[in-house]
């Protein structure tokens, strides 16, 4: 009998527990909330609006090869600001044709908190490779989001009880994003430019890329014709690929003098045919032919690189006389020493009556207006002699006043 009145008073005490828990309101402190479904941004983010669209290019022809490997090397490794979360994971971000991206801001910001950032708004990004597809292109920052592996490393043997080789588990895992730029009908012809404003919703490219601080670091003249697409007498190998690009056609000869050239050919008919022809690592001769049949060759040098700083070869060359830095300056005309004070008379102790004033080192070239003759005047002086009238020379009995 005790043990049942036992039993039914712990029942009861249970009962009475429970009805209290009920009643009682649960809280949870929300900065330690685990839920990332009830996490929000901190801030509304602004929407940008895309410089270029898709759909702008959609009358544009396909993107050829050419371009394809030129947009490569000016995006390869190219430094950006992030304008989303990138957060990690194999799913990219994608710009739809229209400038939207995908997914959101809310949902890219829950990612991020859920599976860890690759990049947070305002971070600096590396991209470090560009696959161009039938009607998108795929970029990755920091690596990518997937682990990298060579194919050897899947490789693993076995025996003996022992095992080696095969992806080591405990390795970095990967730490990067992709972003995904889609088009409607194909990929289009475009530049590194254009690329960059469709790309402007998530990247900032506004920093100044290794090749524009270069070129800056030019003289303007120098500066004009890389930003012109064109070749100078005078520049070097890595010059020339900054101003036209890598050569499509490279042809190796030997001149009329026996030396080895390269040249470097741009362009085909019915277009406009650009040769740089180099010797070492200078161009020495740029031929252009045109469409019409003429044809311009220059071979005067017009840029100076020396120590790996370029310089104009000549003032004549440039516009700007600030474009030769420490080159040679027009000599000024200098006066014949002297020992006269400025403002001292001609001596008139020197007459020029029969020569005997002449020294032997005066200058056949003398102006008729300096106190000696001129060799084989016999003394006389032309008719535009710039001498002072006699009636303001000094006569000889005056004291001439001392040297020094």
């Amino acid at each position: 009998m005790s043990r049942h009145a036992v039993l039914v008073f712990v029942l009861v005490l249970s009962a009475s527990s429970m009805a209290a828990a009920q009643s009682t309101p649960i809280t949870v402190n929300p900065s330690r909330s685990a839920d990332p479904s009830t996490l929000k941004p901190p801030e509304t983010l602004p929407a940008i609006a895309p410089e270029l669209k898709a759909t702008d290019l959609d009358s544009r022809p396909s993107l050829n090869e050419g371009t394809k490997m030129q947009l490569i090397r000016i995006m390869d490794a190219e430094f950006a600001h992030v304008r989303k979360y990138f957060p990690l994971g194999e799913k990219s971000m994608v710009i739809n044709p229209d400038g939207t991206v995908k997914p959101g801001d809310d949902t890219l910001f829950r990612m991020a908190q859920s599976y860890g950032a690759a990049a947070k708004i305002g971070d600096k990004v590396q991209i470090t490779n560009v696959v161009f597809h039938e009607k998108s292109v795929y970029l990755e920052i920091n690596g990518g989001p997937k682990k990298k592996s060579k194919w050897y490393q899947h490789i693993q043997i076995a025996g003996m009880g022992a095992s080696t080789g095969g992806v080591d588990p405990n390795s970095a895992q990967p730490t990067g994003a992709a972003v995904t730029l889609e088009f409607k009908k194909h990929v289009p012809e475009m530049t590194g430019a254009e690329l960059k404003q469709l790309l402007s919703p998530v990247l900032d490219f506004s920093v100044k890329t290794a090749a524009e601080v270069y070129v800056d670091t030019l003289p303007p003249k120098i500066r004009a014709a890389v930003k012109s697409h064109e070749a100078l007498v005078g520049m070097n190998r890595e010059m020339v690929v900054m101003a036209k690009d890598r050569p499509p056609q490279k042809v190796r000869e030997k001149d009329e003098k026996g030396r080895e050239y390269e040249e470097w050919i741009y362009g085909a008919p019915p277009q406009d045919v650009v040769f740089v022809r180099f010797i070492g690592d200078e161009v020495v001769q740029v031929k252009t032919a045109k469409v019409g049949g003429q044809i311009t060759v220059k071979t005067e040098k017009e840029v100076e690189v020396k120590d790996g700083v370029p310089t104009l070869a000549a003032l004549k060359a440039s516009d700007n006389p600030e474009d030769v830095k420490g080159g040679p300056q027009p000599q000024q005309a200098s006066k014949a020493p002297t020992l006269k004070r400025p403002d001292e008379q001609p001596d008139p102790m020197v007459q020029h009556g029969n020569g005997a004033g002449a020294t032997p080192s005066q200058s056949p070239t003398q102006s008729p207006a300096q106190d000696e003759p001129q060799w084989g005047t016999n003394g006389k002086q032309p008719e535009n002699s710039q001498q002072p009238p006699a009636d303001t020379q000094q006569k000889p009995s005056e004291k001439q006043p001392p040297l020094f």
